[in-house]
């Protein structure tokens, strides 16, 4: 199988499992800034223990970048669980699926490049298929103020794509990864230490299931995936995460959605389906 097949099929799974994590966040009743501290230490503990991985030694600007990394990841998971929680895993994840204009935006100015025919065109079919999923665009709304957080969540993760493919060649996947979780991790835990004796058994093994599934296997396919495809083609597949989110919430949740949900979510699926296949 050839080496951007892979990247490819990555990606992908990284969409999947993305997905599954705004399910677990309604699921765990802790705070977000708990849920988020104890994804981070799982994964860390995860991709060292399973993966064997150890943080090579890093030049002060490497530290920083990486530190700098974690930052921006801890406000993704944080802005997007908030949206999660207060406006439901579908609005919360479609915010987020916005981040493929942010990343576009950011690699044009951080790499010189420029935009094809192709992309001007899933940009758009992707902002299409997210105002049909979309169920209201009031301000004072609960559900608006969660897709706020969600958008939110979705442009600090465009600056750390940007990122992750700027220090690809430097580190490898688990070895960026790993500097990461453990940044989170110093940053959230002064907030969270008083709170962490109230969180639940069951919060915790969801947390775990997080800090394995969605974070560990996922940061790693997608950090790692970033040597061979931009963070640009990366952006238009992870966009899926709200798809796949909002099917499993339907399953397991109850949380059917209406017809422009789903009309929306296949104009994305299309869009990026035919991309790949031109590809």
């Amino acid at each position: 199988m050839e080496k951007r097949t892979i990247a490819l099929l990555k990606v992908h799974s990284t969409a999947v499992l993305f997905g599954l994590s705004g399910v677990f966040g309604v699921l765990i009743e802790s705070g977000t800034d708990v849920l988020v501290f104890g994804r981070a230490v799982f994964a860390f503990l995860f991709l060292w223990i399973f993966f064997k991985a150890r943080g090579s030694r890093l030049t002060p600007r490497e530290l920083g970048l990486q530190l700098l990394s974690g930052i921006l990841l801890a406000t993704h998971w944080v802005t997007f669980y908030l949206g999660v929680k207060i406006g439901g895993v579908a609005v919360g994840t479609l915010g987020f699926a916005s981040f493929p204009a942010f990343v576009t935006l950011f690699e044009m100015l951080a790499f010189k490049e420029k935009l094809h025919l192709k992309e001007y065109l899933l940009l758009l079919a992707i902002s299409v298929g997210l105002v049909m999923i979309t169920p209201a665009f009031e301000f004072g709304n609960q559900t608006t103020q969660g897709l706020l957080w969600g958008i939110a969540s979705a442009a600090s993760y465009g600056v750390l794509a940007v990122l992750n493919r700027f220090n690809a060649g430097k580190l490898s996947g688990t070895e960026a990864s790993l500097w990461q979780y453990l940044a989170v991790a110093l940053v959230l835990f002064p907030v969270t230490a008083p709170q962490l004796p109230t969180v639940s058994l069951t919060d915790w093994v969801w947390i775990a299931c997080v800090g394995l599934f969605c974070t560990t296997l996922a940061y790693t396919f997608f950090v790692s995936s970033l040597d061979t495809i931009n963070a640009r083609t990366a952006a238009m597949i992870i966009s899926l995460e709200s798809v796949y989110a909002i099917a499993v919430a339907w399953i397991l949740l109850g949380e059917p959605p209406t017809l422009k949900m789903l009309i929306g979510g296949a104009i994305i699926i299309l869009s990026v389906a035919w991309t790949n296949l031109k590809k």
